[in-house]
């Protein structure tokens, strides 16, 4: 699978300086580079490429503003590359993939890649289920119904049953089995299992994506739980609840996620 890719920065030498990392990488292919914002949405609405590298600070028209001109196409997946940390929560609330410091690690520009071939990994499979639905649609309508029950099992079954986290030095293989909750902390989930607490970089909305909604929902806007490790619900005032969970940690439920205690109370 081919990730066709623009870089967007109005220095040259940071364009060159990602280039060189990117070589390394044998299913990247820059199709085109950009100096400035009104250059990458021309770029972006012609190439339609998988991927843009997208500096943030750039004269007259920043990285938000070229995202937000490419509102009425399908946009591509974005990697905000920047000298500044102060718009990473913005950059988070774009849906963006990463967000890198200049200069580029290696190991960093690593990870972000493995998120994003799994993003389009993701992305591919949903648009092929589409069109084989529409062949059956047109050639066997009677069909419709199983192949979309099928369908169904193909994305459940695509959610992951073990997650990599690196934390203090270490690659930990987590069984999703485990994970108890998962707590937002700013950049990092705080991912608990029964003996353990580890810290993985990645938003709450890709590692939503990851894991399967029926078992793993979110009852706060910070805090993730699994529900099968629900053990009671304790009522409490202003129409908000506590989840008591198998380790006894007690997480509340705000007013605006109610709906989910209902799945517990029949």
């Amino acid at each position: 699978m081919t990730i066709r890719t623009i870089l967007v920065d109005d220095e040259k030498l940071a364009t060159q300086g990602l280039q060189l990392r990117l070589a390394a990488h044998e299913d990247i292919e820059i199709i085109d580079t950009c100096q400035n914002g009104r250059e990458a949405i021309r770029s972006i609405k012609t190439h339609k490429p998988d991927l843009v590298f997208l500096d943030i600070q750039m004269p007259g028209f920043d990285g938000f503003s070229v995202v937000q001109g490419l509102m009425e196409v399908e946009p591509p997946l974005f990697v905000f590359v920047t000298a500044y940390s102060d718009h990473a929560l913005k950059a988070f609330e774009t849906d963006a993939v990463d967000y890198l410091m200049k200069p580029v690690e290696e190991s960093r520009l690593a990870d972000t890649l493995d998120r994003v071939r799994q993003r389009l990994s993701e992305k591919r499979g949903a648009v092929e289920v589409d069109r084989l639905k529409e062949v059956i649609a047109e050639i066997a309508p009677d069909s419709v119904e199983n192949l979309t029950d099928g369908g169904e099992q193909v994305s459940a079954n695509r959610f992951e049953k073990l997650i990599n986290i690196k934390d203090r030095g270490q690659i930990f293989r987590v069984d999703v089995d485990t994970i108890e909750r998962i707590d937002a902390a700013g950049d990092y989930m705080c991912i608990y299992t029964g003996d353990n607490t580890l810290i993985l970089r990645e938003t709450m909305k890709d590692l939503e994506k990851r894991l399967d909604p029926r078992r793993f929902q979110r009852v706060h806007r910070s805090t993730i739980v699994n529900l099968d490790l629900v053990k009671e619900v304790k009522p409490h005032t202003n129409g908000e609840c506590f989840l008591v969970l198998q380790s006894n940690a007690q997480v509340k439920v705000s007013r605006s996620y109610r709906d989910v205690v209902a799945r517990f109370v029949h």
